[in-house]
């Protein structure tokens, strides 16, 4: 039986929290997030705590924080799996009783004798318990393991929406177990009752869980429950090909947030990293929520590129209002252990929005442009602007600030004085701007200078023009 269609859509994400929010983790959540939201059904958090030695409270957090980076917001509380442990005991016991599941008495010397047996013949290592038909009075009183009775002919199909039909031979299934000697559940029986539990109608996630499905299958048939929709998702590499890693730069969300890169062209990018819609490149969140679809997954491997990442985060920075952009700018200072803006420099910012944000791909090219309105007086020109105030062009200053007292301050009136001024000079325009964008802001490159002198204001700008004249 597989999940029925006319059912309300609920996928998950089901992180281990063994580290931080890796970015192949980040686009499986986001995949699970856009098919869920484009279909006004729920995406449900689960984390997989069981390996009680690697988990950690930082690494939930750290994973919590990244999806609440990339917006990825998700419905009901946060489940732990190992909360879930008596339950899904429960769930084994079930199978045990209904003759489904076994109790295998077999040591693990015996174990592994039997696959070193195996192994000298050629023959397959899986193992074979001797305990799968032996009646419960010829148990003895030791410790056992719960098994559970894997097919043994025919085959199983994993209907997968981006691999197609798998087809994976039942010799190749050995009996799993359930339930360990200790009475401990296993990793994969607590994936299987979680999302039976949790309603979950589609499982979207990496295909090197792929393996996985089959053995999982066993779990539902067994249990008569309806298999979720499976769709595994190529992995994410690096531009040479390999399994994405250190080696090719950042691999954690929080990384790609310190640096900079705003989470709307994130979430564009990762969306169309193994994604497309026919060739649109750059798109919306609400475009992405209608379009997204698990027939436009493709089945190889996604390469990670940082120039299409920045280009698209560059679109979306140009794109964004300014107030948010000045509000996410402010979050990105305080992740990246950087300054904090005070109330005059985030006013600045905001101000001077409309010429900073184009063609910045990420917002530490975004401050380095918005340097002038976030200096104080008196400004230090860098080594390059400072060849442009010359004595000759110290002059030129001081002879010009008397024409901008009592002009309006507004783009038109600015370019008349400044046009007209260079006009007497017997120069252009252009000559003026070196000096100009040194006085104002200490940079030889820097936004226009009439864009900087209405940010800053008739005020500040006749300051600073006079401090670079005398």
């Amino acid at each position: 039986m597989s999940a029925a269609s006319s059912q309300p859509v609920v996928t998950r994400f089901a992180p281990s929290p063994t580290g931080y929010l890796h970015i192949g983790g980040a686009r499986t959540a986001l995949f699970n997030w856009l098919y869920a939201r484009g279909r006004g059904g729920k995406f449900l958090l689960r984390i997989e705590d069981t390996d009680r030695a690697r988990s950690t409270p930082e690494a939930t957090t750290a994973i919590l924080q990244g999806m609440a980076w990339l917006g990825l917001d998700h419905d009901g509380d946060v489940i732990s799996q190992f909360d879930g442990a008596a339950r899904h005991a429960e769930v084994a016991h079930e199978l045990l009783a209904a003759g489904k599941a076994y109790k295998c008495f077999s040591s693990q010397d015996e174990i592994q004798a039997f696959r070193d047996a195996a192994k000298a013949e050629s023959k397959s290592t899986l193992f074979h318990s001797p305990w799968r038909d032996t009646d419960a009075t010829d148990h003895p009183d030791v410790h056992y393991v719960v098994r559970i009775k894997a097919p043994q002919d025919g085959s199983t199909i994993i209907k997968d929406e981006v691999q197609g039909d798998v087809t994976i031979r039942n010799d190749q299934l050995d009996d799993m177990v359930l339930l360990r000697s200790d009475g401990t559940p296993v990793y994969m029986l607590a994936v299987v009752v979680d999302d039976h539990d949790m309603a979950v109608t589609h499982v979207i996630r990496g295909d090197d869980h792929l393996n996985n499905a089959a053995r999982q299958m066993m779990i539902y048939n067994a249990m008569g429950w309806d298999v979720p929709v499976w769709a595994h998702i190529p992995l994410i590499f690096g531009g040479d090909g390999k399994k994405l890693s250190k080696r090719h730069g950042a691999t954690g969300a929080e990384e790609y947030q310190a640096m900079g890169y705003p989470a709307a062209g994130m979430r564009n990018y990762l969306t169309r990293l193994g994604w497309s819609h026919g060739d649109d490149e750059f798109f919306t969140d609400a475009q992405a929520r209608d379009w997204f679809d698990l027939k436009g997954i493709g089945k190889s491997p996604a390469r990670f590129d940082f120039k299409k990442l920045e280009s698209l985060c560059g679109q979306h920075i140009a794109q964004t209002g300014d107030a948010a952009l000045q509000k996410e700018i402010i979050a990105y200072l305080a992740v990246s252990g950087k300054d904090a803006l005070s109330a005059a420099q985030a006013d600045g910012l905001l101000k001077g929005m409309y010429c900073l944000k184009e063609r910045a791909k990420t917002f530490p090219e975004l401050l380095d442009k918005a340097v002038f309105v976030l200096s104080q007086r008196p400004i230090t020109p860098d080594e390059k602007a400072a060849k442009n105030l010359g004595d000759v062009s110290r002059g030129i200053l001081k002879e010009l600030t008397p024409h901008l007292h009592n002009v309006t301050w507004d783009r038109d009136s600015l370019e008349a004085v400044l046009n007209g001024f260079a006009e007497a000079q017997g120069t252009k325009f252009g000559k003026l701007a070196g000096p100009l964008r040194a006085a104002l802001a200490g940079r030889a490159v820097t936004p226009s200078v009439f864009d900087m002198m209405l940010v800053l204001g008739q005020e500040e700008s006749l300051a600073r023009l006079s401090d670079a004249a005398a």
